[in-house]
């Protein structure tokens, strides 16, 4: 081999190894699957700034999270299952709670605002998948968790959409 071709291999190989390790440096780390991604995905909620960071984090969660419950579900871990469902509810009636407070922006700037009421909507369809692979039994827990995924869309809704005529109370006649 020519001094000319090593050198070229050598400087290829520099280059490799300076482009991969500032990556995992700073966090980047090759997902081999969804539980890799919703780990990383986790993190990502875990560690957003504000409100509406948060909000895009969850509803990038939300496919893996009702898939990991599905599936756990459909492997007999009833109980499981309901605890990730409900994780996943409480971080979202954290976050609905978070926009709230900054409310008057959400018609002008609806990020993470849309795109969680996009995610809420999702997750009810996914909820409805896993209550027909439940025993009957098992059904108010499940159906509660529904319920709240619902309130809080509804409360999206109404963040982003102030002046909706149903919010408009009539006052009572007298």
């Amino acid at each position: 081999m020519s001094r000319r071709a090593s050198f070229r291999i050598i400087c290829l190989a520099i280059i490799a190894t300076q482009c991969v390790a500032p990556r995992a440096a700073l966090g980047f780390a090759a997902t081999n699957g969804p539980l890799d991604r919703l780990a990383a995905e986790q993190a990502a909620y875990d560690q957003a700034p504000d409100a509406v960071a948060k909000a895009k984090a969850l509803a990038r969660i939300e496919p893996d999270v009702f898939k990991k419950a599905h599936d756990t579900l459909l492997a007999g871990d009833d109980v499981d299952s309901l605890a990730q469902l409900e994780r996943f509810r409480d971080e979202t009636r954290t976050t609905v709670t978070a926009l709230e407070a900054i409310k008057g922006n959400a018609p002008d700037h609806p990020a993470g605002f849309k795109e969680l009421q996009i995610a809420l909507r999702e997750a009810v369809r996914e909820m409805d998948a896993i209550l027909l692979d439940l025993p009957p039994d098992k059904h108010p827990w499940f159906a509660a968790v529904r319920s709240d995924l619902i309130d809080s869309q509804n409360e999206l809704i109404d963040l982003l959409f102030p002046n909706l005529p149903h919010k408009q109370k009539n006052p009572s006649p007298s």
